[in-house]
């Protein structure tokens, strides 16, 4: 009988010395796991890369920002064994906005594509425990981390109280500088969620919602990953 958790238990705790806290930003505290790690664990269990398994760069596109900012985006496909073949989605910061002014990475692409490899690595197990909050690298934990209960919202205005407001959405201004917001801010939203960010984000008051929210989430954690 196939052990389907044999090669997820295998590469499930990456050790102490793989991981790194995020020292600032909105996700500061949180753990990154180091690439090199990953394809160690991969060559483990499948061999060596080219034969046991390999990836394939499906494409790579960037996004211009508002403020001058690119993002670089990537997709791939990680190859297991003879017919598995599993995708994976990521994303760094091109040009990134810095005290000094807008500064531009000759590795940006790079970045993402590494970026893109772990998203599709987590679906063989690869550093799960990191993502699922059992493991922080020194214990486990005995359960995840209990999420802050969100106070009640305050109470609603009476209408004489209420002004009006613009009627100008976030979206609809994203729109007079994107030609096509929408394909981005699906792109960056699916991203989000590939990648198990989209909780910590919501959590640390990002506007998800929208192209800027996104924006700005998304050059908030690529920049911490790359300090």
């Amino acid at each position: 009988m196939t052990d389907n958790m044999r090669v997820w238990n295998a590469v499930k705790q990456p050790p102490p010395t793989a991981l790194r806290t995020i020292q600032a930003g909105r996700i500061k505290g949180m753990t990154d796991v180091n690439p090199q790690w990953r394809y160690q664990a991969m060559t483990e269990q499948f061999g060596v890369c080219g034969e046991g398994w390999s990836y394939e760069i499906v494409k790579v596109w960037n996004e211009p920002l508002a403020d001058g900012q690119v993002l670089a985006f990537a997709e791939i496909l990680l190859h297991v064994g003879d017919n598995a073949s599993i995708p994976g989605i990521g994303g760094s910061m091109l040009v990134a906005k810095e005290s000094a002014g807008l500064h531009a990475s000759d590795e940006g692409y790079k970045m993402a594509i590494t970026d893109a490899l772990s998203v599709a690595m987590k679906m063989l197990g690869v550093g799960a425990d990191i993502y699922a909050g059992l493991w922080d690298g020194s214990k486990y934990k005995d359960q995840p981390p209990e999420k802050k209960q969100t106070p009640p919202p305050p109470p609603k205005p009476s209408p004489e109280t209420v002004r009006p407001k613009s009627t100008a959405s976030g979206d609809e201004l994203s729109s007079l500088v994107f030609a096509d917001a929408g394909k981005l801010k699906t792109a960056m939203q699916n991203t989000l969620k590939m990648t198990g960010l989209e909780i910590a984000a919501a959590t640390a008051g990002f506007d998800l919602t929208t192209v800027d929210g996104l924006a700005a989430c998304w050059a908030d954690i690529l920049k911490n990953r790359e300090e």
